[in-house]
């Protein structure tokens, strides 16, 4: 038995607590600062409020202000907190974790520079410790997974990746059951980059069903033709993004497409696409969803901001991604919706 710490009770970093606590080790979930409610929830019930299915039994729940006690024997932290919590993991989490703890984290997302690079989280960190001068063993989760999904053990394969492949081994071990299954990757900007990059590509698949149901009506059967040939070009302007960080291979290709496919099918970004592929603006869809935090929003526009970077200096062609600029339109100039089919070539003429 482990002791596994988690740091951030949303919903993935919570359902991750069913596989830990089912191999038989010592679960802990701490939540973050506006997650108390959540915790309170936790200790009464043994359920998270998000989920309908009650945590395995043991799981030990604590508030933010319990964080070091939660800390103290750790065998591995897991990071759950959404990119928008990445500052304050980084300012608050990572300077009290020793440095002989790994760390294992489902943030998904990417920064852009001001020349145009594109930064995932864990290479974030890695800088910002160590202008602390410390070192972390940072490793994350990438391939689609649903948070409700792997609490209804539904079957689900992801990739841990990391720089020590050793470590990963032993998180694989610590982690792995008979539904979540794990492969192994070095890659880390690959893996980090085709999860971060499918958020804002599945907005765009979205917007195609909100279309649809502006012209044939909200109860209309479901049009498949439209999201696979926006899922098509997503694909494509993905795998070029990857190739731009360096990281363009068949397996990363895979757990992005992966990724992508789950996430057009169930979610927040799907509710926001549909929305604005309805008509509303970004500002009315936000509005609608009362306060939903909407990372897919984040991801399309810093690439795209990259990627307007990388054209200004003649490092791109921008007319390779109308997919990911026709997004950014909408989400920037508040545009409306209006999909660039004509650009969409699978073929190359």
């Amino acid at each position: 038995m482990v002791i596994v710490t988690i740091i951030g009770a949303g919903m993935m970093g919570s359902a991750l607590a069913f596989p830990a606590r089912e191999n038989g080790h010592e679960v802990r979930l701490v939540g973050t600062p506006l997650d108390r409610e959540i915790i309170d929830t936790c200790r009464k019930t043994d359920r998270h409020p998000k989920f309908t299915k009650d945590f395995p039994a043991g799981v030990k729940y604590y508030q933010i202000e319990e964080m070091t006690d939660a800390i103290d024997g750790a065998d591995m932290i897991i990071g759950g907190v959404s990119s928008f919590g990445v500052d304050w993991f980084s300012e608050t989490v990572l300077p009290v974790i020793p440095e002989s703890i790994p760390v294992l984290t489902v943030t998904k997302g990417l920064m852009d520079t001001a020349d145009g690079k594109l930064l995932t989280y864990p290479a974030v960190w890695e800088e910002r410790l160590a202008k602390m001068g410390k070192k972390l063993n940072l490793n994350a989760i990438g391939g689609p997974c649903t948070s409700y999904e792997l609490v209804a053990h539904d079957q689900t394969e992801v990739a841990f990746c990391g720089h020590d492949i050793e470590t990963l081994k032993k998180l694989r071990e610590i982690m792995q059951t008979s539904y979540y299954h794990i492969s192994l990757s070095t890659d880390v900007v690959g893996i980090e980059s085709a999860v971060a990059l499918k958020n804002g590509y599945a907005l765009g698949i979205a917007l195609t069903i909100g279309l649809n149901q502006k012209e044939f009506g909200l109860d209309s059967e479901l049009h498949f033709n439209s999201q696979a040939a926006v899922f098509g070009q997503a694909v494509k302007e993905m795998t070029k993004l990857l190739n731009l960080q360096g990281a363009c291979t068949l397996e990363n290709i895979c757990v992005g497409a992966g990724d992508l496919y789950v996430t057009v099918y169930g979610g927040r970004t799907r509710l926001v696409g549909i929305l604005l592929g309805r008509g509303l603006n970004i500002d009315e869809a936000k509005a609608e969803l009362n306060g939903v935090t909407l990372e897919s929003l984040v991801v399309a526009e810093r690439v795209a901001r990259a990627i307007k970077v990388l054209s200004a200096k003649g490092e791109v062609d921008i007319k390779e991604f109308p997919l990911l600029m026709a997004v950014d339109a909408i989400l920037t100039e508040k545009k409306p919706v209006d999909i660039p089919w004509d650009e969409f070539r699978f073929i190359k003429e």
